[in-house]
């Protein structure tokens, strides 16, 4: 069980370090395209079979129920420079936690 943490720990580290950013780097034209490089340099490094798939999902899916549930007023962004409503980054950090939701259930199911 153990390993399975690790190897689960391993899959999260570009998220961590996604989420890191996010007060360093302000501007969010500049963030999305951080963002952008780092999903794709850990494609990159370890690329599965569906990757895209849930990459895409997660991206245009996110999308719209983050835009629903804004539109509630229950959460607001200061940062809103997508419909603005939400950060433009925040697709992308969804879209590649998908792939490490997945990733780590494919983790703990073996």
């Amino acid at each position: 069980m153990f390993s399975k943490i690790i190897k689960i720990l391993i899959q999260t580290i570009p998220i961590y370090i996604m989420v890191g950013l996010i007060p360093l780097i302000t501007n969010d034209y500049i963030l999305t395209g951080v963002y952008m490089a780092t999903i794709a340099l850990a494609l990159f490094i370890k690329k599965e079979r569906g990757d895209f798939i849930f990459l895409s999902v997660g991206f245009f899916a996110m999308i719209f129920f983050e835009w629903i549930f804004l539109s509630t007023g229950v959460e607001i962004f200061l940062r809103n420079s997508l419909f603005g409503i939400m950060p433009l980054w925040l697709p992308f950090l969804w879209a590649y936690a998908f792939v490490v939701m997945r990733r780590s259930a494919k983790i703990l199911e073996h």
